[in-house]
């Protein structure tokens, strides 16, 4: 049996329940309360040494970091692939999720940051600039997009690690710029996804 040790709110988390979703794995979640701190407890330090979930652990083989998650379940458990069969296409995709990971998620977690205080101890200038970030990242998306349905050959690791914000975009306040039409019909395409939509994240 897999287990999956995550919390329910982390984007990295999220995107390793989508891959579970997608290849119709079951699994047992236990959720790590991060406000709790119990991902500094000694007992999870021994699974992931940097004290940060996810966490997936299949019979004996214990894995941390959400990227190299997903590469073992599309590589343990085939079916769908979310890996292009050339190398060429497995390094654009393995790029595109280090994009996101770097470039999209990060701004978004310090976006939901200031979002969550109060009216008056939130930094207006923050936001706007965290924001911008996202929509600079979405920008780039665009061409990488043209004549496709996914930033891949099919869905893969890369639209599925922008998935878990790129769906939620209108509560963070960013707006898609109206001219990347094949960024808005990408996001159309991901929030139509049942293992997306399993996350409820929206309606």
């Amino acid at each position: 049996m897999i287990r999956l040790y995550h919390h329910v709110d982390c984007p990295f988390s999220q995107k390793v329940r989508i891959v579970l979703a997608e290849k119709d794995l079951e699994y047992e979640q236990v959720h790590v309360d991060l406000h709790k701190g119990e991902q500094r407890t000694q007992e999870f330090l021994k699974l992931n040494p940097y004290g940060k979930v996810p966490v997936l652990i299949d019979e004996d083989v214990v894995i941390y970091d959400s990227t190299i998650i997903n590469e073992y379940l599309d590589e343990e458990y085939p079916h769908p692939a979310l890996l292009s069969e050339d190398s060429a296409g497995r390094a654009r995709v393995r790029l595109l999720e280090d994009f996101c990971d770097n470039s999209f998620i990060n701004p978004s977690i310090l976006l939901l940051a200031e979002l969550h205080k109060p009216d008056a101890e939130r930094d207006t200038e923050k936001v706007r600039r965290f924001a911008g970030e996202m929509g600079r990242v979405l920008g780039r998306l665009e061409p990488q997009l043209e004549g496709r349905q996914f930033l891949g050959d099919e869905l893969s690791l890369a639209d599925i690690a922008f998935a878990p914000r790129v769906v939620i975009l209108g509560k963070l306040g960013v707006e898609v710029d109206p001219r990347l039409q094949n960024v808005a019909a990408w996001i159309g395409r991901l929030r139509e996804r049942d293992s997306v939509r399993s996350l409820g994240l929206y309606s």
